[in-house]
């Protein structure tokens, strides 16, 4: 059985690593620095070609401000393999069009339930396609969404 597309929520403080830093060198890096074993099974999990949301943690700004693809799976990176740090290879797809809050986020019904109001400490985690669509919409999209939005700030598809 091969499962669809899978989407996910990275959080970093922008003082650690920042989206411009993201973006910076080509927008390809890897993620590394998770110790939580939940985050790490959900590291594990990814997929070549999943979408991540790059959210801005911290005490002044916590909201998804871009987008990432998945362009390199799990591996384990230094020390042995019990020991060593995993890890995947993210790349910059686009920039949100307008960033999303966390505030919104929590405010917004559709989005009740979200696993991240529930265990908020977490660096790592699933976003259920329905939730990624209304953050998505409530962002405008981000830059290499494939949808062109007009000087109005409106959807300039064809009908």
């Amino acid at each position: 059985m091969v499962k669809g597309k899978q989407y996910w929520l990275l959080k970093t403080e922008p003082g650690e690593w920042s989206w411009e830093d993201q973006a910076a060198n080509g927008g390809v890096t890897k993620w590394d620095g998770v110790k939580n074993k939940q985050a790490q099974k959900h590291l594990k999990a990814m997929k070549l070609g999943d979408l991540c949301f790059f959210y801005h943690s911290g005490a002044t700004a916590r909201r998804v401000v871009g987008v990432v693809s998945v362009v390199k799976e799990c591996y384990a990176e230094g020390g042995d393999d019990k020991n060593s740090e995993v890890v995947v290879d993210v790349k910059a797809v686009g920039e949100m069009r307008r960033q999303v809050d966390l505030k919104d986020m929590k405010q917004d019904g559709e989005l009740k339930g979200f696993i991240m109001f529930r265990q908020p400490r977490l660096s790592v985690l699933p976003v259920p396609e329905k939730v990624w669509e209304r953050i998505c919409e409530l962002g405008n999209g981000f830059e290499g969404d494939g949808i062109d939005i007009g000087e109005d700030g409106g959807d300039d598809a064809k009908a």
